[in-house]
């Protein structure tokens, strides 16, 4: 090897070390985009995630007084179920009166618990769901399919999407009556 074809490192081209390092530098380049893409969207992620978890704090945050007002909730509910139409239509007014306003003041409750994200749990369609339903007894279905909820004991209330208190229900029982029978032919 002689001395000139060690300074030169191509002989065909004078500039394929320039080339070298400028398309060392492009990919650097590239590099440093990515890494800086890849950067600013992780930080987009983190005010997302971060927003997401302040709004669900405010939210959450009275997870332990909304228990203990639908608590309250209950109480009015029982009061007003202990006076049956009849009862209440034969007392007099002032018995009347204080009967509607234990329920303006039930009203008045509820609609401040959903104003903050409190709702009752849906019994309406009568399908039990063991993630918003507590069976707490089986009883007689009286036409309605084994699993059906036949009564709610006690409402149950979701806070956001999460539940607060699940709906205590009854269930209907599935028909004995309709089983097939076996008969025994060893006899």
């Amino acid at each position: 090897m002689n001395e000139d074809q060690t300074q030169i490192p191509d002989a065909e081209n004078p500039h394929a070390a320039e080339f070298a390092v400028l398309e060392a530098l492009k990919a650097e380049v590239e590099l440093l985009k990515d890494q800086r893409l890849r950067a600013l969207a992780e930080v987009e992620n983190i005010r997302r995630r971060a927003d997401k978890e302040k709004g669900e704090a405010g939210l959450y945050a009275v997870t332990k007084f909304a228990r203990d007002m639908v608590g309250i909730a209950d109480n009015f509910a029982r009061a007003l179920a202990a006076v049956p139409p009849a009862v209440r239509d034969a007392a007099d007014p002032q018995v009347q009166a204080v009967l509607d306003g234990v329920e303006a003041t039930d009203r008045q409750l509820l609609q401040t618990l959903e104003r903050y994200g409190v709702k009752a749990v849906n019994t309406s369609d009568g399908k039990f769901d063991p993630n918003l339903h507590q069976a707490i007894a089986e009883v007689p279905g009286n036409g309605k399919p084994a699993g059906a909820i036949v009564d709610v004991v006690q409402s149950g209330f979701m806070i956001g999407e999460r539940l607060l208190r699940p709906a205590m229900v009854t269930v209907a029982k599935k028909d004995v009556s309709a089983a097939p029978v076996s008969v025994d032919t060893k006899a």
